[in-house]
């Protein structure tokens, strides 16, 4: 089961005993799921589809509960590659124009198809409980938010623009922010934000889905956390290995030219020190010394070895003699 499908069959279980709520995320529902068709002698029907039993179980209760709307489930085969139960629900004639005017969708006053509004009803959504229930109901029927193991990706999908905007603006009243985007001929309104998403879901109402959501992310942060510090540990191993490696070259150039013992004794001592402790830290190295010596004083003296170094190779590739003198070394 998919974490979306988990969400929605933990709020397929929740109460219904307010009816206007009720009615709201019917309403919801009805909009993003339900599909309105025409038939001969100016009748109609309304059909609910879903391969979610726990969704279908749940339109079949919210239309008893709200509108007195007693219907029946049929099942069929879908005819995709994996055959999964396609769940269908069907108001007939005599109580889908009544129920089209209850949801917001037909006016009482002309009923007319091409007048059908399918935006956020505001009658239904004029207290904080009925826009949650709205926004749980459209969930339902077009939402879903990716398994938080692999990404932080939670979505609304629309075929009309004025309900995909409707939804942006009662998920702003609660402080959750959506971006909409035109994908393949639908309004996408998605949110990218671990801690927005994890609001989402405490307003969906999915408690279970939030503290697995929860621990999801503690454990993935907690994970990235640890390989940062691993990373910057090894980016600081790495920057001493180098280091190290090109202050023991400079003293290598110091003994090729038989200058090691003609260096000032404080040098010579980090110098020899240096060679006998490739691995050691400018701190280490420090402690080592005889007074010891802090760090910025070690990082002094090995550029001042440098220093000689460079001048010495420098000599010796323009042919000059290049055995070490006082002028070398700056006291």
């Amino acid at each position: 089961m998919t974490f979306s499908s988990k969400i929605k069959d933990e709020l397929s279980r929740t109460e219904t005993d307010d009816i206007l709520s009720a009615k709201s995320e019917t309403a919801a529902l009805v909009r993003t799921m339900g599909y309105i068709t025409l038939k001969g002698y100016n009748k109609m029907e309304i059909e609910f589809s879903t391969e979610n039993a726990a969704v279908a179980r749940r339109i079949f209760r919210l239309l008893k509960t709200a509108f007195e709307i007693s219907t029946q489930v049929s099942v069929e085969k879908t005819n995709r590659l994996k055959k999964h139960n396609n769940y269908i629900i069907k108001i007939g004639d005599e109580e889908a124009k009544n129920f089209l005017q209850e949801t917001g969708i037909a006016s009482a006053d002309n009923f007319n198809i091409m007048t059908f509004d399918f935006g956020v009803p505001e009658a239904l959504t004029k207290n904080d409980a009925c826009k949650r229930a709205y926004i749980k109901g459209t969930f339902m029927g077009c939402g879903s938010i990716s398994d938080p193991e692999k990404s932080y990706h939670a979505e609304f999908i629309s075929s009309r623009e004025e309900h995909s905007k409707g939804i942006c603006r009662l998920l702003e009243g609660f402080g959750i922010t959506g971006k909409t985007i035109l994908r393949k001929n639908y309004y996408v309104t998605y949110i990218k934000e671990s801690e927005q998403i994890s609001d989402l879901l405490a307003l969906l109402g999915a408690n279970n889905a939030v503290l697995e959501f929860e621990n999801v992310r503690a454990v993935k942060e907690t994970r990235n956390q640890i390989n940062r510090v691993i990373n910057c540990e090894t980016a600081n191993l790495d920057k001493i290995v180098d280091t190290s490696m090109r202050q023991i070259n400079n003293i290598k150039v110091l003994k090729k030219h038989k200058a090691m013992d003609k260096l000032p004794e404080h040098l010579k001592e980090l110098a020899y020190l240096r060679l006998k402790h490739t691995n050691a830290s400018l701190k280490e190295l420090g402690e080592m010394l005889n007074p010891p010596l802090g760090k910025s004083g070690v990082n002094h003296r090995l550029r001042k070895i440098e220093e000689i170094a460079e001048g010495l190779s420098g000599h010796e590739k323009r042919g000059v003699n290049s055995e070490i003198t006082k002028s070398n070394i700056k006291k």
